[in-house]
């Protein structure tokens, strides 16, 4: 990685407003502060003198953690400073902590702000120096959603890792908990010290638009184990970890995103089912915990989505599971949380249900107004206002951001992407692909017994903006481990013309290698693979997301699960297929017939291997 001179800005590291700052809260010096997490009482006491300075806009505004478009926080690019006024009225992002006070900021590839980790570390240090500019100094908490797998914001060359169903295939809580401290670590250098992750839905509806492969798997005792690794190794990163979506979005056939979903499970099976990897979060010393906008009724009969419901959020998580740490909303853009209520009521409930942060309004002028005219007008106490801060800046405390709200260059490049993380990162992913199906023992196939090689199928975008495209990157893979490979895109929904190119390609090759994504019953991508089996030439198809595609396609000679279609999880699979590496993946999830989905094809834990 490239080190970059200082900008001018960076000798301001600690600045005379941040070590103010510092010392009010630890009463000390920054360079000699008391670790937040040994300080104890008189830490408290201090945070809540720190409390009593802030204005009551000013508390309103710690609540919030809000998207701002741009790469840096005072002069983006022309067109992001114009969605920031569009959206919300300011310019830049020191402009939205000046007016809003906002207590955190969540990061988004699509709004610029993770161009590469310098830049990353950049932007930080400067939403920090807007942050202690404040009247009332105090740092931000920059969060980001980076489970790596399919959800994955800040993209290479920062190591990108499997995600959630990846490890669950590998089963390994060390893998799981390095594969956190390795993400935290890289996080933290760039100074995004919140990760919306790990993901602790169990997902036991196949038809899951939403969860899919961010769940570690369908057997609750299973994804309990890997979410408190995941947690620990994000504590060991200096990182908070969210667990999400609680009280457990895994069964679900409507994306929250788009619709308002209800579970229907009894509050027995909810017990049995969605409660432990929260449980296992919350014994673990889990920092924060997502809410989800879902509708339980054997949990709330109001049928209040999660997010807004006292009984949910305040009575089970706080009361019954015993948790006191803060609590997030998911996104109040979400369909889902705005179905029921307007964008000016939906921040007031749900602070009354319990809830810290305030994610992500549509329109943050009407939720922070709201939350204002709410305390003024009674509805909302100050008092509770007052707790959820208090929540929030213990958080921050433990994080060491009063200690040191900065980052550095020199960190970035000791840190990020680093010949030992992307090492990792490979040894994890060989240890989660999958092998589904080996007709008469197919694979391992060789440089020599099948040199040319075709790639055809999905080339998804990729999860960063960074990796891919797919077929690309698994014929560049097999090209490496010296086959003939040629990549040919036909899409998630490859055309008739698109499918007639791919069999008139296979023509004279020894091998067709096919990257299905999430093929449904009416799928052409079905079509293809039955067409190019059909030539007679040998086919291998890689599920690159869900794994139940193997249900759903026929003929094939091979078929490797991969979850993912980041680079690290193709190239594994290519190695897998290569015979350069030893399957050892295990579903972590059932495969039902696509037929009859009483019967099960594929059980949890089956996985061939080579032996």
């Amino acid at each position: 990685m490239h080190h970059r001179a200082p900008s001018p800005s960076r000798r301001t590291l600690l600045t005379v407003t941040a070590a103010t700052a510092a010392a009010a809260v630890t009463g000390t010096t920054p360079a000699h502060a008391t670790p937040a997490h040994t300080a104890g009482h008189g830490q408290d006491a201090r945070l809540r003198a720190l409390l009593s300075r802030m204005s009551l806009e000013e508390k309103v505004g710690q609540l919030f953690v809000m998207r701002v478009y741009g790469h840096s926080a005072t002069a983006p690019d022309q067109a992001d400073a114009d969605a920031n006024l569009k959206e919300i009225g300011v310019r830049t992002a020191a402009e939205l902590i000046g007016r809003y006070h906002v207590g955190g900021i969540i990061y988004f590839t699509w709004a610029h702000n993770t161009r590469d980790p310098h830049q990353i570390a950049d932007l930080s240090n400067g939403i920090q120096r807007a942050g202690l500019a404040q009247p009332t100094p105090v740092p931000l908490l920059i969060s980001t959603d980076q489970e790596h797998g399919i959800v994955c914001r800040v993209g290479e060359p920062a190591t990108l890792l499997p995600g959630a169903m990846a490890l669950g295939a590998g089963g390994s809580h060390a893998d799981a908990r390095r594969a956190a401290q390795i993400a935290g670590a890289e996080l933290a250098a760039v100074g995004i010290r919140q990760n919306y992750a790990p993901v602790a839905d169990v997902n036991v509806n196949p038809a899951n638009p939403v969860i899919g492969v961010r769940s570690f798997g369908s057997d609750p005792q299973a994804v309990a184990g890997l979410v408190a690794a995941q947690v620990k190794g994000y504590q060991r990163a200096g990182v908070a970890a969210t667990s999400k979506h609680f009280p457990g979005h895994g069964d679900t056939a409507v994306d929250s995103h788009y619709g308002l979903p209800v579970i229907t499970h009894t509050r027995a099976q909810w017990a049995e089912l969605d409660a432990p990897p929260f449980r296992s979060a919350i014994a673990a010393g889990i920092d924060s915990i997502m809410t989800a906008h879902i509708v339980v009724p054997a949990l709330d009969p109001s049928e209040d989505p999660a997010t807004l419901s006292r009984p949910i959020v305040t009575g089970i998580l706080r009361e019954q599971l015993g948790y006191d740490g803060v609590v997030v909303t998911d996104s109040l853009g979400m369909e889902g949380v705005r179905t029921k209520y307007g964008d000016e009521r939906v921040p007031v409930l749900a602070l009354k249900a319990g809830v810290d942060q305030l994610l992500n309004p549509p329109d943050l002028a009407v939720a922070w107004n709201a939350v204002l005219k709410a305390v003024r007008d009674g509805e909302l106490t100050e008092a509770r206002l007052d707790e959820s801060i208090l929540r929030i800046l213990r958080l921050k405390a433990k994080l060491g951001l009063f200690k040191g709200p900065y980052v550095s260059h020199a960190d970035v490049d000791r840190t990020v992407g680093t010949a030992a993380h992307l090492a990792h990162a490979d040894r994890i992913a060989e240890r989660t692909t999958t092998l589904l199906v080996n007709e008469g023992g197919f694979l391992p196939v060789s440089r020599r017994s099948h040199p040319r090689v075709l790639v055809v199928g999905a080339d998804p975008a990729s999860p960063s903006g960074t990796t891919g495209p797919p077929t690309t990157t698994l014929a560049g893979a097999l090209t490496e481990l010296g086959f003939t490979a040629r990549a040919l895109s036909t899409g998630i929904t490859p055309t008739a013309a698109r499918i007639e190119e791919a069999v008139a390609a296979a023509a004279g090759q020894d091998l067709v290698v096919v990257g299905t994504y999430n093929v449904s019953a009416t799928s052409p991508q079905r079509t293809l693979v039955s067409r190019l089996v059909a030539t007679g030439v040998p086919v291998v198809t890689i599920a690159i997301r869900n794994p139940y595609d193997v249900a759903r396609v026929d003929g094939q000679r091979a078929t490797l699960a991969g979850y993912s279609w980041t680079d690290v999880e193709l190239r594994a699979a290519v190695r897998v297929l290569a015979g350069r590496a030893e399957p050892r993946g295990r579903l972590p999830v059932p495969v039902q017939s696509a037929d009859d989905p009483a019967k099960v094809l594929y059980p949890v834990g089956h996985g061939l291997t080579y032996r």
